[in-house]
Formats: C-alpha cells, structure tokens, sequence
C-alpha cells in the first residue's frame, strides 16, 4: 500500500499550506485503518483551511480622499496612491479607510498600504500597516529664556546620533522601560538594542530642527525619529506571526496584508509590545532634548510629542492604523495633551495643531509634506540645491540630496488642504533656523568602497587586454 503525500493531496484539489503534514498524517492513518480515497479525501475536506477561508473582498470599500493634484507629477503620484488603496480596501479585517494630503505609495506590491494612509480594522493588528520604523514620531521642547538658536543646534549635534548602529549605552533607557522589554515575548531577545540604539535618530528623513515659535519668539528643538532597531526587529517578529495566522485563516490574502487576531494570546503580548516601544522612543526622543537642555544651561519651559506611524485603539473597538498619519483627535494617547506637530520640510515652519477629528479622514491629518516621487526619480530628474538662509548640517559631513525641500510636496498647498479639509486646526509654527540629518551616509559605506574598488580594477584589468 502506497503511503499518501503531499503531490496526493494537491491532486486531490487542496491547497498547500502549514496544515499539509498534519493533514497527511491523518490521510495515511485512515488508510491503514482501511478507509478508500474518497473518504480520505471528504475529511480531509473539513481540515482544509481554503474551504472555510476569510476571503478577500471582491469590490473595495469606499474610502475617503483627502488629496488634491494639480501638477503632471501629483496626478501620478495621487493615481498610483487610489491604485494601492482601492486594493487595500478589499482586505476583510477593514471597515474604513482614508488618505491624507501627503500621501505617497510606500512600496512596489499592490495593495502597500501608502504614507499618509489610515484604516481602521477590526480584531486585527497588521504589522505592515505601521512598517518597521514604529512609533516615527515628533516631539518639541521650548526653552524658557531667550537663546541664541545656533547654540542649541550646536548643542545638539554634540550630543544625538545619526547614521546606522547606535551609541552602545550611552545614554540609558529608563528602567520601567527596560523591565517592560524584559517581560515581553516580542522584545525580551532585544534588550541589547534597546539599549543600545537609545538617544539615537538614525537616517532617511529624521532630523533635529531648531527655530522660534512665532507666537513667544522662544527658541524649540523638535526631533523626529521612530524605535530604530528596536522596532525593526519587533515589526519582524509582528510579520512572522501575522503571516503564520493569515496562511491558515485566510491564505489569500497578500502576505503583506497579514495580520494578528487582536483578541488572541499573540495580539495581546504585540499590542502590548507596541505601547512599551512607544514608551521608549518618547523617552528617547527626551533623553536627546534633556541633553541639550543640560549642555546650553537652559530650562524647559514646555514640551509634548505625537506619533505618526503607528496604531491606536478607540472607543469603537477597532484598531486605527496610521501608516505616516497624524492623529488628530481627543485622548489618542493617554498623554495626549490637544497638541500635535506637523513638519513639512526643513525650509518650512512647523505646525503646531489641534485636533479636529475629521470622521471622514478617521480622525487623522497628514504627518508632513510627503512626496510626489520617489529619491531616485527626484534625483535623476533634478538638480538640487541646498536652501539658502539655513543652517543645514549633515551629520556624515555628505549631503543628502534626496531630503531637500524640493524633494518634497507644495509645502503651502499641504498646508492648504489641511485647512480645506478640516484635517486639523494650525495655532502656532515653528519658524526655521536650522536642522540635523543623516545625510548620505552610504555614500562612504564599506559595501559602496569595497564595489567601487571592483569597479575600477575590471576597467583597468579590461584595459591591458
């Protein structure tokens, strides 16, 4: 008697998957108890994943568009974000959707869900959704007495970190944070990071921004920065799970699209890893500030901080996803304060905002000014330059080009849609003096000089052929 597996069962009309081995294991036990095919075939039938799968929706919901496009490059921009979208919106965890103002596509596979994307879901925590730069965030602190805005620019590039790595415990995280990463199944193998990439901002589009409130005239420091290696590797651990259960409650959904039941012993311990990365990168965010705040001999005078990339839980039982949307509604965090801050660009005043949960927009605002096309295309089709009348620096000592206030959307016109829209209320900016970057730190990276060296030995090897 010939032993069945698993070519049989794909013959049989069942879809592969993790319940193959059990599935063969049960199919070759009631042979051998004498059962014919067709019996074995008919309960296996009931095993099988696919015949009470979650399906995707066949039409999308309908979600709501907050972006306007009047040049070529933003029609493109907006088409490719509704194209992502509408796929999106057939994935049947989601109830409701909407895009901001500063919405661009985040990545190639359709159905990605866009910067400046939110939706709401129910039961279910997609790791995707949020990416792995969780909790990207702003927070602002203005110093009491008046200041030279050069100093506290210079005080900071003294004390943060840009670039990859971090500062190996230089600055600590508080120890309510530390016992919270211990205790938790998500993070516990990454306490070492947690650690060590603290008080650190990383690269692409954080920065360190000094200005003057235009309202006081006082002098604020507002950083933006997400949980740098710690959430990387949480969003990793999130994805594995979420696509472990999607395979067998809803094998075809996209594997990006994937999701954790929220109600479930794996939704519980993420969620709960999600609020203490949050925790940390606020902390971290203020260990930076407080740096400063001790090196210029300077005291703070007020502070606060929103998250722009993560998830939030509200009154209604669902799970507000903000993919780079700001929240702009009463109590979206317990340190919530009716504040929230929106950077366009390094040329650009600051918003300070209040919120007006805009129910169509599922109460966010945009996050920033967003892009109309990718770095690569920026840089190819333009030749940009720094701004002039600001102190910008670049940690690495290399320009990054692709972060250039042209690199951007209108600044103005984002501005205007937020109020066209009633996306959030804009009560005072923060008027530029200078910023911090990454800038391009691969530009020296030991990968980028170990090919061009390969480069130039081929040309010249080719030549005294």
């Amino acid at each position: 008697m010939t032993a069945i597996n698993g070519r049989d069962l794909i013959v049989w009309g069942f879809e592969p998957g993790e319940w193959f081995k059990r599935a063969v294991s049960i199919a070759n036990a009631m042979r051998l108890e004498g059962a014919d095919d067709a019996a074995i075939r008919a309960h296996l039938a009931t095993l099988d994943p696919a015949t009470h799968a979650i399906p995707m929706r066949t039409n999308a919901l309908d979600f709501g568009v907050f972006l306007d496009a009047e040049t070529e490059a933003e029609r493109a921009n907006a088409v490719a974000v509704i194209r992502h979208m509408d796929a999106l919106m057939r994935v049947p965890t989601i109830v409701k959707g909407a895009v901001m103002p500063d919405a661009c596509p985040s990545g190639f596979a359709e159905g990605t869900i866009p910067v400046g994307g939110a939706v709401a879901c129910a039961d279910a925590i997609h790791p995707g959704f949020h990416s792995a730069d969780i909790c990207c965030s702003v927070a602002i602190t203005v110093f009491r007495r008046a200041d030279d805005p050069k100093r506290v620019l210079d005080a900071m590039q003294a004390v943060t970190h840009f670039g990859p790595g971090g500062r190996n415990g230089v600055v600590k995280p508080p120890d309510a944070v530390m016992a919270g990463v211990a205790g938790n199944r998500f993070l516990a193998e990454f306490a070492n990071i947690a650690v060590g990439h603290f008080a650190s901002q990383g690269d692409g589009n954080h920065f360190a921004y000094v200005g003057h409130l235009a309202s006081t005239g006082q002098v604020a420091l507002v950083t933006h920065h997400g949980s740098r290696g710690l959430g990387a590797q949480l969003y990793k651990k999130g994805m594995a799970a979420a696509r472990r259960h999607t395979a067998i409650v809803a094998p075809r959904v996209p594997a990006h699209n994937a999701w954790i039941r929220a109600e479930s012993d794996d939704g519980r311990a993420y969620w709960e890893a999600l609020q203490i990365v949050r925790d940390w990168t606020k902390a971290s965010h203020f260990a930076l500030h407080d740096l400063v705040a001790r090196k210029v001999g300077n005291a703070v005078a007020d502070r606060f901080w929103n998250e722009h990339n993560f998830v939030f839980r509200r009154e209604d039982g669902l799970y507000y996803h903000g993919k780079g949307a700001t929240p702009s509604w009463k109590g979206f965090s317990a340190d919530d304060d009716g504040r929230t801050l929106i950077p366009l660009n390094m040329a650009e005043p600051i918003l300070i905002a209040r919120h007006r949960d805009h129910a169509a927009s599922l109460g966010f605002a945009p996050h920033g000014a967003g892009r109309n096309m990718s770095r690569t295309a920026y840089l190819r089709e333009h030749a940009p330059a720094l701004p002039e009348g600001i102190d910008v620096r670049f940690f690495c000592g290399k320009p990054d080009l692709s972060e250039l206030p042209g690199a951007y959307k209108d600044a103005a016109s984002v501005r205007a849609q937020i109020a066209k829209y009633d996306l959030a209320e804009v009560v005072d900016t923060v008027e530029p003096y200078g910023c911090i970057m990454a800038g391009d730190w691969e530009a020296d990276a030991p990968w980028r000089k170990k090919a061009a060296a390969k480069r130039v030995a081929k040309a010249a090897e080719a030549e005294t052929k």
